[in-house]
């Protein structure tokens, strides 16, 4: 079983595993990531094995800096703005690379695009200390609810990695806003941890969605952060055995007979809901409950990332192919 540390005591181990072409798993202020070094193609192939990841689905590679993010990527004015106002923080952006970038191609997905992001805390400081980039999706099994906690790594993959590094539960609990700029527009490929009104206010322009040009990043499969359980959305009642997955103050009916609860926020706060889906999915899901009825959560701010990774966990199941 993996070893987990707390990140005040790690990053010595934790930086020699990624030297010598390992992986680790390390908190965010999105969710726990699966790390390895992007320059490195076996410690980016660990990270596809020990997830059950398919390989045409891109990575995102985090810098320490505005230095290595250019060494890595041509970026656009806009792009550049964006860079200004969030990072660090829980934006990444799709940018062309940098020809000779190091990068290994494995992380790209075989796209002459790439999805950077500059990580807050723990993350930042084992970058800069490595000196390169590290590619790290998050640290769960592909296509399974993404972890907020050292403990949630350890349950799905303790057996697969050497080790966690424990920073605590996640403050955002959801995955990266992704976007993309097209000339002088900006089109949302994933939305998540930065409402996209923050961002069409520094930009002073709204966001375009869908139409994107198949996987252009991760998190955009139809089927993702998917529990054992079947998620049903939008329930106005409760059926027998049924777990609820609640939102404010209003409850549906039959809710006490549920086999297992959970509020995101009681008050309906957006943002402690987006910091609890994910552990509270998991609480739910190790319930035994055959479905997760999920009430109605608006869609402005952080609701609109909140309801996309229900909608993608609600998705009907391939079992014939891997997710992400």
């Amino acid at each position: 079983m993996a070893e987990i540390l707390a990140a005040g005591e790690a990053l010595e181990r934790a930086l020699a595993l990624l030297q010598g072409g390992d992986i680790v798993a390390i908190p965010t202020e999105t969710v726990y990531g699966l790390a390895g070094d992007a320059t490195n193609g076996i410690g980016v192939a660990r990270i596809f094995e020990a997830k059950g990841r398919p390989r045409f689905n891109p990575l995102i590679a985090h810098v320490a800096g505005m230095d290595m993010a250019e060494r890595i990527a041509v970026f656009d004015p806009l792009s550049r703005r964006l860079a200004q106002a969030f990072w660090p923080g829980p934006l990444t952006l799709v940018l062309p690379q940098r020809p000779g970038n190091g990068i290994h191609p494995l992380v790209t997905a075989g796209l002459d695009t790439i999805a950077l992001r500059m990580p807050r805390g723990f993350g930042g400081g084992l970058i800069a200390k490595l000196g390169r980039p590290l590619a790290a999706p998050s640290a769960n099994s592909s296509g399974r609810i993404s972890a907020t906690t050292a403990q949630a790594v350890a349950a799905d993959l303790g057996a697969r990695i050497k080790l966690v590094v424990d920073g605590g539960a996640t403050p955002v609990g959801l995955e990266s806003t992704i976007v993309k700029a097209e000339g002088e527009k900006l089109r949302l490929l994933r939305p998540g941890g930065i409402a996209a009104e923050e961002i069409e206010a520094a930009v002073g322009m709204g966001l375009l969605r869908g139409d994107a040009a198949g996987v252009e990043a991760p998190g955009m499969l139809a089927s993702h952060y998917a529990p054992d359980a079947a998620v049903r959305l939008n329930a106005k009642t409760v059926g027998e055995g049924e777990a609820l997955l609640a939102f404010g103050g209003q409850r549906a009916e039959g809710w006490r007979h549920a086999a297992a609860f959970r509020n995101l926020s009681a008050s309906g706060d957006l943002r402690e809901a987006a910091s609890n889906l994910f552990a509270y999915m998991q609480e739910l899901d190790r319930s035994g409950a055959r479905t997760i009825a999920v009430e109605t959560i608006p869609f402005d701010g952080l609701g609109e990332a909140i309801n996309d990774r229900l909608s993608r966990a609600a998705a009907p199941r391939d079992n014939t192919q891997p997710t992400t």
